[in-house]
């Protein structure tokens, strides 16, 4: 497997990590603090892996 097939799958899998996150934030009710959390984690290292993947490609596309 390629370094630009593995950057793609790993950045379909950060959005699908960030739009879990969203929609549990947004649609469920959480009954404690804790379970808060969860979400925003998933959010946050979802968008972390979002912006990494999308530099890691840019700079893949532009060395080929």
């Amino acid at each position: 497997m390629g370094k630009k097939t593995r950057a793609i799958i790993a950045l379909i899998g950060s959005v699908m990590i960030c739009l879990f996150g969203l929609y549990r934030l947004l649609f469920e009710l959480p009954s404690a603090a804790v379970l808060v959390m969860v979400p925003i984690v998933f959010v946050l290292t979802g968008g972390i892996g979002i912006v990494g993947n999308n530099v890691l490609l840019k700079k893949l596309y532009r060395s080929h």
